[in-house]
């Protein structure tokens, strides 16, 4: 096989898996991008959309659904069209080669007649070939301005979730999983604070867990509200 050459600084989070991500009101979402995964998904279950606001988890889903082919040593493709689509629509030449191909923020490139005719004749080969793309955006595929009426006949082929904010008692169950999955004991109380005094958005809270996850190997303290005053300051 032709080896992909993408960008320089496109990779994949160690962290962004399945088991990490935590669902509240996406569990279907989160069920179907797992099942696209298997080995005996048809192509009816092999076109997903992705689409919901900043912070809800879409690129993490796709990058999850690579890791999990990944791991089989199956060839997948990820593409953040917003940090790549300067490169040009050739970026999604020979793209079928892969099993599977992850496509995030397509509303950047939505509306540029170059990259929705390279789009369209992508899915068409991905069609052919019987692999599989996974695609994110921050909006519906209907509320896209796109021009091409072939692409977005295209689009409407796909099983299309929404995926919906956590509510701040998911947010809590979030950074707890989280906290286990980097053996610490992150509690209700200690939580709730957390939620209380830092961002709201969970890749800032993430952030936040990391750092201290780090102070308190580190300082060897479990973390507690007078351990997060000492090191956040708060």
């Amino acid at each position: 096989m032709i080896p992909i050459q993408l960008p320089l600084g496109v990779r994949l989070r160690d962290d962004a898996t399945f088991a990490n991500y935590y669902p509240g009101a996406n569990a279907a979402a989160l069920g179907y991008a797992e099942r696209l995964c298997e080995a005996d998904a048809g192509w009816t279950e092999s076109l997903i959309y992705l689409w919901g606001s900043e912070g809800v988890g879409r690129s993490h889903l796709l990058q999850a659904a690579c890791l999990r082919f990944e791991q089989r040593g199956e060839s997948v493709v990820y593409l953040p069209l917003a940090e790549v689509a300067d490169y040009g629509p050739e970026l999604l030449d020979n793209l079928e080669q892969c099993e599977l191909v992850c496509l995030d923020d397509l509303e950047a490139v939505a509306g540029r007649p170059e990259w929705e005719e390279a789009l369209f004749h992508l899915f068409n080969r991905l069609r052919d070939s019987g692999r599989r793309l996974l695609i994110a955006a921050a909006a519906a595929p209907r509320e896209l301005p796109i021009g091409l009426a072939d692409l977005q006949s295209r689009l409407t082929l796909a099983l299309v979730f929404q995926l919906h904010a956590l509510s701040d008692e998911d947010k809590l169950r979030a950074l707890q999983l989280r906290a286990s999955r980097r053996g610490l004991h992150l509690t209700d109380e200690v939580g709730r604070f957390i939620l209380n005094r830092g961002e709201r958005s969970m890749s800032a809270l993430f952030e936040l867990l990391e750092r201290l996850d780090q102070a308190s190997l580190q300082a060897q303290r479990k973390l507690t509200i007078p351990f997060l005053k000492e090191v956040l300051g708060w």
